[in-house]
């Protein structure tokens, strides 16, 4: 019967060797990761605009915060550009994801609205063709994304959403609440989809503010209690500064308790030109689309896309 020879006790110095080995190949995956995370900061620093539009009687402010880890970026965005009929259009969105790829696609997303926004006739009918163009580059990514288009004629906001969290609204006199207005699927999910839109005409200086769900969701509290935190900010700030007020709304991402990217874009608006400085109505209706009983609030009147509505109700 062969005897076998024990096992050769490992050396120290082939366990030296094993370690370095390991530890030079947890360097390079940190070093890459830490490569791909300052690719995608880059890429969502590059894509965010330098500056928002603004025309008088109109301020405009934002705020973009990334993860709280570092990990999770190239999601969110916020724009603002003006319009060839000199209305302006804005957006605020959310891209599947947290990586280059997504920081890619969101550049994507916000160019393609751009593009398409120069020739569509409302909100819902841009996102109705970026949807569309999406579709055809088949990228395997979705977004939510809200767009709102400021008429300085009308003095009005129309608005559509695609699967995006509501936006946030108060008036100086005294009047606030949550657009959740009836929208459509987010971007890049179905062919052919179809965005309704809202129309608010802004008879009272006030606070319109769009933001993403990194904002008001989190494990320290559901979506309801962020939204009614950001509500009160916007309550409290609604004649400040927009950069001011668009800095208190960020402070509720902060205590969501999660790593997410976030999003705020504010629109600070005084009331139509020639009113009375009191404001005499609200310019949007209660959280809902309910209008209220007094005539000091506003209803917003949602119509198909590319179809031109008449305003209050």
């Amino acid at each position: 019967m062969t005897r076998r020879r024990p096992p050769r006790s490992t050396s120290a110095d082939d366990l030296l060797t094993t370690l370095g080995r390991l530890t030079a190949q947890a360097r390079e995956g940190a070093e890459l990761q830490h490569a791909r995370v300052e690719l995608a900061e880059a890429l969502q620093r590059d894509m965010l605009p330098a500056r928002l539009p603004a025309v008088p009687g109109l301020r405009t402010a934002a705020r973009y915060a990334p993860s709280q880890d570092g990990l999770d970026i190239g999601g969110d965005w916020y724009d603002g550009f003006a319009l060839p009929d000199g209305s302006l259009g804005f957006s605020v969105g959310d891209v599947q994801g947290h990586d280059v790829e997504a920081a890619a696609f969101m550049g994507q997303v916000r160019i393609g609205l751009r593009a398409v926004a120069a020739s569509a006739h409302d909100p819902g009918e841009v996102l109705s063709l970026a949807n569309d163009l999406l579709m055809s580059v088949d990228s395997g990514l979705f977004a939510t994304c809200t767009f709102l288009r400021f008429d300085p004629v009308r003095w009005e906001i129309q608005s559509a959403r695609a699967g995006h969290v509501a936006s946030v609204w108060a008036t100086v006199d005294g009047w606030s609440g949550c657009a959740e207005d009836e929208g459509g699927l987010p971007l890049g999910i179905m062919a052919g989809e179809k965005y309704p839109v809202t129309r608010r005409p802004l008879l009272s200086a006030g606070a319109f503010v769009l933001l993403t769900d990194g904002v008001v969701e989190g494990p320290s509290f559901p979506i309801e209690e962020g939204m009614a935190r950001v509500a009160r900010a916007v309550e409290a700030g609604v004649s400040a500064d927009p950069g001011d007020l668009a800095a208190e709304v960020m402070k509720v991402a902060e205590l969501t308790g999660h790593t997410d990217d976030a999003a705020v874009l504010v629109l600070r608006h005084d009331g139509p030109p020639g009113a009375q400085p009191d404001g005499a109505a609200s310019h949007v209706a209660r959280p809902g689309g309910r209008s209220d009983e007094s005539p000091r609030v506003s209803r917003p009147h949602v119509v198909a896309s590319g179809v031109q509505g008449d305003g209050a109700g």
